[in-house]
């Protein structure tokens, strides 16, 4: 049922397999270590039931043309092929626990919400799940069903089920045709109470599915990320505290408020799967606890609150300046080394990025990097050199900014490096290197004007071949 055979060939010579689903994964890969149990156990429980769903995986760096034929660019990367469709996979979308991995296969080979004829059959869902959703409908033909149904084929990661049975209404108490959120956390369920559309059920499954309260690990990170609510704020607390109930208890509170608008996240701060994440939002263990802001719209936003203590008052005050558009984003800056001029490649942060970079009579050219990117730590000799080049130039300077420790309001960078130029001039512009990474390639580019290589910021060039630091799976 978990099978490690080589895919490609097993799914060519296997017409009778109509739906498999597998993921791409590499052996270093902490978070593909993470997933094997839980796939294992999907395995296993669809096993169980006789489905004909069948689970695969693929080593991606010894099928390295598979991996590149089917567009893998990062682990683990999990798509759904059905029906024998080799041309057109669906991405993998839910969480990475068990549970997760089966009911988003069941929404995706069987109908959108499971007929319930029995009060058994409904127990059997709500206990079985974490978040289950039951369409009561004493006509399964009605408009307020049919919402309900388009609602079900919306959504990946819940299960659905509809019943018109008169047990499972009186078990469940519920006395009028209507949908009712079942949940194993907070108030245990949410019944819905609006017009019967497919947006609003979805705003309220949205506003419901997850804990007011949610922690941040390997696999919840999916759902908070995958989620309809793009705006986060993060409370950092080492969960070995002696007053971490007390924290929970005054974040939980403020969270209340702002339900199905902000998505409230606690993280260990202790924990050393999340020092990175830290390292993003420019803390360290031994500032913590603390509260972060986030937006994950199109720019990543940050916002700090005022006052580090944590009660619910601060916490509602912070939360609706932040809603009603009156917060300022929060920009990290290191302080400007004492050196930062004085060696050939110039040392930028928050602080003095734009005198630099916007200096009229100057070209400046960028490196933004993170300390612990491998590409970085490739190209740095490269760059070194290229600043002994230009070191004595009058108007070129190469500079190079650690974008984990330092944010510029102008310039937005999303993954790692990135090599972005300011030509001389009061425009203020900006353009992005996409060229060779080569001694070669720099020169050339310099000695254009920054034309040989450049296109201007924003426009589609070559891919980048760093570290996506917007990636779901990594940072918040």
């Amino acid at each position: 049922m978990f099978c490690s055979l080589n895919w490609k060939l097993k799914i060519r010579t296997s017409p009778s397999i109509q739906t498999l689903y597998q993921y791409w994964y590499a052996p270093w890969c902490g978070h593909c270590k993470a997933l094997v149990p839980e796939y294992a156990k999907a395995a296993s429980m669809l096993k169980a039931e006789g489905s004909e769903i069948r689970l695969a995986k693929v080593d991606a760096t010894e099928e390295a043309d598979l991996a590149q034929e089917y567009g893998v660019r990062g682990y683990p990367t999990i798509k759904f092929f059905k029906g024998g469709d080799k041309e057109s996979p669906k991405e993998y979308s839910a969480g990475r626990q068990a549970d997760d991995i089966v009911n988003w296969l069941k929404k995706r080979t069987g109908p959108a919400a499971t007929t319930l004829g029995e009060v058994a059959e409904a127990e059997s869902m709500i206990a079985h799940n974490e978040v289950a959703v039951i369409g009561f409908f004493k006509d399964v033909e009605s408009e307020g069903a049919k919402a309900f149904l388009n609602a079900a084929e919306a959504v990946d990661d819940v299960p659905f089920g509809i019943t018109s049975n008169d047990a499972v209404y009186s078990k469940f108490e519920v006395s009028k045709d209507g949908v009712v959120l079942f949940k194993k956390f907070d108030e245990g369920r949410n019944t819905f109470d609006g017009e019967l559309s497919k947006a609003d059920l979805l705003a309220f499954i949205k506003a419901n599915q997850l804990p007011l309260v949610i922690e941040f690990t390997e696999q919840t990170a999916p759902k908070i990320f995958g989620g309809e609510i793009k705006s986060h704020i993060l409370m950092f607390v080492p969960k070995a505290a002696d007053d971490f109930a007390d924290k929970m208890v005054e974040f939980k509170k403020a969270s209340e408020g702002f339900k199905g608008k902000i998505l409230f996240i606690f993280i260990d701060s202790e924990v050393d799967d999340n020092q990175r994440i830290l390292e993003f939002f420019g803390l360290k263990k031994e500032e913590c606890p603390a509260i972060r802001l986030i937006t994950l719209e199109d720019e990543m936003t940050k916002y700090r609150p005022e006052s580090e203590a944590i009660t619910a008052d601060n916490i509602v005050a912070f939360c609706t300046l932040f809603t009603e558009g009156k917060l300022k984003p929060h920009l990290m800056s290191q302080d400007i080394p004492e050196d930062w001029d004085k060696n050939p490649v110039r040392v930028l942060v928050g602080k003095n990025f734009e005198e630099v970079v916007f200096d009229s009579k100057k070209n400046v050219f960028v490196e933004f990097y993170a300390p612990w990117c491998g590409h970085c730590k490739q190209l740095d000799p490269i760059w070194t050199k290229l600043g002994e080049k230009y070191q004595d130039s009058a108007d070129i300077v190469v500079a190079k900014m650690d974008s984990t420790a330092n944010e510029i309001e102008t310039v937005k960078v999303h993954s790692f490096p990135t090599l972005k130029f300011f030509p001389a001039g009061d425009e203020h512009k900006v353009v992005d290197y996409n060229g060779e990474r080569t001694l070669e390639g720099f020169t050339k580019f310099l000695e254009s004007g920054g034309k040989d290589g450049g296109a201007p910021a924003g426009e589609e060039g070559e891919e980048d071949d760093g570290i996506d630091v917007s990636q779901a799976d990594r940072l918040p």
